[in-house]
């Protein structure tokens, strides 16, 4: 076997409408809709490239359902949305964020990318970079070992 691309995150969620509109309005994925499909309580979106059927599929649990326990655990740390390729997009989006009302966790620079990091409303976190330009990391994979630098946009 061979893994050819990441296809799709699936996500649970408390209120559908609630994450919908984050990742849709705030993070500007395109919601996918069916006329004539069942009242169900997921949603499915796709990135602009429409590169596959759907890259993210949030479903529903309920305002009762546990949250993801703090700290150090087993699991998904964060998934990331490459957002652009200048600093100037990331900028862009980090006003966006702001704008928006939407916590910045953390910004970091890994050398070959420059990144943001935020949570949904249920507290996944998400990373949104840029990768650097003119820095070859597929001639150099030690490249994606180099030291997190605090980064200052």
């Amino acid at each position: 076997m061979e893994i050819k691309e990441l296809g799709h995150v699936v996500l649970y969620v408390r209120d559908i409408t609630r994450s919908a509109h984050f990742y849709g309005e705030v993070l500007g994925w395109r919601r996918l809709t069916a006329d004539g499909a069942p009242a169900m309580p997921v949603a499915a979106f796709s990135a602009p490239s429409n590169r596959t059927h759907h890259e993210l599929l949030l479903i529903e649990v309920g305002p009762d359902a546990a949250a993801l326990p703090a700290g150090r655990r087993v699991g998904m740390y964060h998934f990331g949305l490459k957002i652009g390729d200048s600093d100037d997009e990331l900028r862009a989006a980090l006003a966006q964020l702001r704008e928006a009302g939407v916590p910045i966790l953390g910004a970091s620079d890994h050398g070959i990318t420059h990144s943001l990091y935020i949570a949904d409303p249920d507290g996944n976190e998400i990373e949104l970079y840029i990768d650097v330009p003119d820095i070859d990391w597929r001639s150099d994979p030690s490249l994606l070992y180099s030291p997190v630098k605090p980064l200052h946009l």
